[in-house]
């Protein structure tokens, strides 16, 4: 790996990274307005841990997002995970929306396609019971960015998920042509955890899982046993 592509300088401070596992996460230096950590195993890059926003930050940030179920450009946006989610479920399969909100329109257009979806949400649907089954699939849309603790979240969707269990995900991913300093996606207080395609093909190789992409910033994990 070339570690001058991680923008890390030789001397920055180093945590333990918190999306996968064994790595050492360095601070990033290509940016100051909060204290980013990036790791050199997986690349991924999390905020550090005294920049992280408040429960009360995080709700009150949530409560502005405008996602309506109905909301033809909205479905529109989350069928980029839907679509090609519906395509590898076979029928009747039971599923969970995992961080659905205010608005779950993935959770609507996968029922209206004939799929069981059940809904998490620690702020808007905090149905413990829900974490207390397992699924075919897992539904994470616009959510693992706002993980605090990345592999421990991948954790517990991985024990949610049945033998051949699909994990969709869909996040903004920092691809090369990416500017960390000037990226919209970053600027958002309550998204702290920033992944890489490699990160993802990180995430699966820890965990013996087979890893597709396919589309911009969608990734379909499928568990293996």
């Amino acid at each position: 790996m070339n570690h001058e592509s991680l923008h890390c300088g030789n001397t920055a401070p180093s945590t333990a990274c918190r999306i996968c596992d064994g790595g050492v996460a360095h601070r990033r230096v290509d940016v100051s307005d909060r204290t980013y950590f990036q790791c050199r195993r997986c690349e991924g890059t999390f905020v550090a841990s005294e920049d992280l926003p408040t429960s009360d930050v995080e709700r009150s940030q949530y409560e502005l997002h405008e996602n309506d179920a109905s909301d033809p450009n909205y479905r529109r946006f989350v069928g980029r995970l839907v679509a090609p989610l519906i395509e590898r479920l076979a029928a009747g399969a039971e599923g969970l929306d995992y961080g659905c909100g205010e608005g779950p329109a993935g959770a609507a257009m996968l029922i209206e396609a004939g799929f069981n979806v059940t809904l998490y949400d620690p702020f808007f649907v905090p149905d413990e019971a829900a974490l207390e089954r397992d699924y075919d699939f897992v539904f994470c849309c616009e959510t693992a960015e706002h993980f605090h603790d990345p592999g421990r979240e991948v954790d517990k969707m991985e024990r949610l998920l049945r033998r051949g269990g699909i994990l969709a995900i869909m996040t903004g991913l920092e691809y090369p042509q990416v500017n960390f300093a000037t990226w919209h996606y970053r600027r958002d207080p309550t998204h702290v955890t920033f992944y890489r395609p490699v990160t993802m093909e990180r995430i699966a190789q820890d965990r013996g899982w087979e890893v597709d992409f396919p589309g911009k910033n969608t990734i379909l994990f499928r568990k293996q046993y």
